[in-house]
C-alpha cells in the first residue's frame, strides 16, 4: 500500500501545474525512501492519493523514468526503481569522475562571485544542525544547504550539461543514503570534511580539493555499501 506525503505548504511562487505537483511529491517520497524500491505504482491508486487525473500522473511517472527513479515494467505499468550494490558502486564511480572534472574546472575558471557563493553556502551549512530534534532524522534545511554547498563548488565549471548530470547523480546518492537509515553518517566530523574541501578550493589547490572531495564521498560510500550488501 502506497502512502503519499502531504503536499508542502505553498509560498509566494506561482502555483505549479498538476503534473509538477505530482512529480515533486512522488520524487520526494522515492528519494527519502517513503516509497520503497520495487513498489508498483498504479495509476488509479496514485490518482486517488494525489487527487488528480490519470494524465498528469502518467506524465509525472514518465518524468521520473527519465530521472531513473521509476522503471516501466510493461507497456502500462510502473514501479519504483530497484537498488543494488552494483548500481551504487557504478553511481559512486561516475559521480567521482564527473565531479572531479567539474571541481577542477570551477577552480580554474571561478571568479570572485563564485568564491563568495562557496563561502556563503559553507557558512549556512556550518550553522545548520544536521538532525532534527524530534526524530533524529536528517533535517530538510540541512539537506538544502548541503546540496547548495556541493553545487556552489561546481558552479563555475562552465558546463550546464555536466551540472545536470551531477545533479541527477547527487539525487540518486541521496536516495541510497536515506534507504541506509538515520545512521548514514557514522561518527564523523562532517563539518571538518566540508571545511577541508572549501579551504583547498578557495586556495585554488585543485589536487587537494579533489582529494578532500573524493575522500568525503568514499567515506560515506563505504558505509552505504556495507548497509546495502548487509
Amino acid at each position: 500500500m502506497i502512502k503519499i506525503s502531504p503536499a508542502l505548504p505553498g509560498g509566494d511562487e506561482a502555483t505549479p501545474s498538476i503534473t509538477s505537483q505530482a512529480y515533486t511529491r512522488l520524487r520526494t517520497d522515492i528519494l527519502t525512501g517513503a516509497i520503497a524500491p520495487g513498489t508498483k505504482l498504479k495509476i488509479e491508486q496514485l490518482r486517488q492519493l494525489l487527487g488528480s487525473g490519470a494524465s498528469p500522473i502518467r506524465e509525472a511517472l514518465s518524468l521520473l523514468t527519465s530521472d531513473h527513479l521509476v522503471e516501466r515494467i510493461d507497456q502500462r505499468g510502473f514501479r519504483v526503481a530497484l537498488v543494488s550494490e552494483d548500481e551504487f558502486q557504478e553511481l559512486l564511480r561516475t559521480r567521482e569522475w564527473l565531479e572531479e572534472r567539474a571541481l577542477r574546472e570551477s577552480i580554474a575558471r571561478g571568479d570572485k562571485a563564485w568564491e563568495e557563493s562557496v563561502v556563503l553556502s559553507h557558512y549556512y551549512l556550518s550553522r545548520t544542525p544536521r538532525t532534527t530534534g524530534e526524530s533524529g532524522g536528517t533535517s530538510s534545511v540541512w539537506e538544502r544547504h548541503h546540496r547548495a554547498l556541493h553545487f556552489a563548488l561546481l558552479g563555475a565549471c562552465g558546463s550546464a550539461i555536466m551540472l545536470r548530470f551531477c545533479e541527477q547523480l547527487y539525487d540518486q546518492n541521496i536516495r541510497y543514503r536515506h534507504l541506509a537509515g538515520r545512521a548514514a553518517y557514522p561518527k564523523r566530523n562532517i563539518n571538518s570534511e566540508h571545511d577541508a574541501i572549501v579551504e583547498a578550493t578557495l586556495n585554488r589547490d585543485a589536487d587537494a580539493a579533489v582529494d578532500a572531495l573524493l575522500s568525503h564521498y568514499r567515506r560515506t560510500g563505504k558505509f552505504l555499501s556495507s548497509r546495502i550488501s548487509g
